[in-house]
């Protein structure tokens, strides 16, 4: 299903993933519930190059316009806070098994690096 810009005259404009058979009925305002007319904003976008291509394209002309503020960034991040992935990770410490804090576990050769 397309999705298609509504103008709301209370809450401003929209986008609704809809049927193409209901593209030219008035759509109710997710925010407001009142119903908003159809309006052309942008130019249709076309999946003809890849999703992670079209997504970081689609950023750099959000960032273009209104950058985001420190809030809305971390409003907007995928993971939480003191994520691993996201954050800075925390340092091995010597245990009994690992007595040096090594990152990976020593091999029987430990002065060969790699073939």
């Amino acid at each position: 299903m397309p999705v298609y810009e509504y103008d709301c005259a209370a809450c401003g404009d929209f986008t609704m993933l809809r049927p193409m058979a209901d593209r030219d009925q008035p759509c109710a305002c997710p925010a407001c519930g009142d119903l908003a007319s159809r309006v052309i904003l942008s130019a249709p976008g076309l999946a003809t190059m890849a999703g992670s291509q079209r997504r970081a394209i689609e950023t750099n002309e959000r960032s273009a316009h209104a950058p985001q503020s420190l809030a809305e960034y971390k409003a907007n991040r995928k993971h939480g806070a003191g994520c691993s992935c996201c954050g800075p990770s925390r340092p091995n410490t010597p245990t009994k098994a690992n007595p040096h804090g090594l990152k990976a576990s020593p091999s029987a050769r430990p002065w060969m690096i790699s073939h």
